[in-house]
């Protein structure tokens, strides 16, 4: 026997009333709240999926619907093998499947379905999400050793030298 979620009054809700963000683009799969710390790194992948993958002529109410009634508010359930088959072709098949950290707070993972700037536009944001964060992290190390330290931002590998520059004039 296959089951589904019971459809709720929420649920209706969610479709012609959406609250905030993450409902309004829940048709993509999002999962970022505005309160994540994360929000601010993502917001801009969400507003380009939803540019490339809402038609024109098709309002969002219509494709929370379908994502409610056709995929079960599910990336991977289908409820209704014909209304998802709709929302997939109205999409172009872009879906935001998922976005992680791992290993550390500021090695984020995204996992989309797009095209090739897309993907480009997620790995740029990866890239630079992870290399704020770690640059964060080293110049924390540098001023616990030396507040008055002078630091020019923006390499990783120099801050790196620089904290070894450091931690080798402490050990000394």
């Amino acid at each position: 026997m296959i089951y589904t979620r019971d459809i709720t009054l929420d649920d209706f809700r969610y479709i012609f009333f959406p609250k905030g963000f993450e409902e309004k683009y829940g048709y993509l799969g999002t999962g970022v709240s505005e309160e994540s710390d994360y929000f601010q790194a993502l917001y801009p992948l969400v507003l380009a999926l939803d540019y490339e993958a809402k038609p024109k002529y098709c309002p969002r109410w219509f494709l929370r619907f379908l994502h409610v009634f056709g995929a079960d508010k599910s990336i991977v359930r289908v409820r209704n093998r014909r209304l998802n088959d709709l929302l997939t072709k109205l999409t172009k098949g872009i879906a935001f499947v998922d976005w992680k950290t791992k290993w550390e707070s500021y090695d984020l993972r995204i996992s989309i379905h797009a095209p090739k700037h897309l993907q480009d536009l997620a790995d740029d944001i990866e890239h630079g999400f992870y290399s704020r964060g770690k640059q964060q992290e080293i110049v924390d190390q540098i001023k616990a050793i030396d507040p008055n330290a002078g630091i020019i931002w923006g390499s990783i590998e120099r801050l790196e030298k620089q904290l070894e520059k450091l931690e080798n004039k402490q050990n000394d």
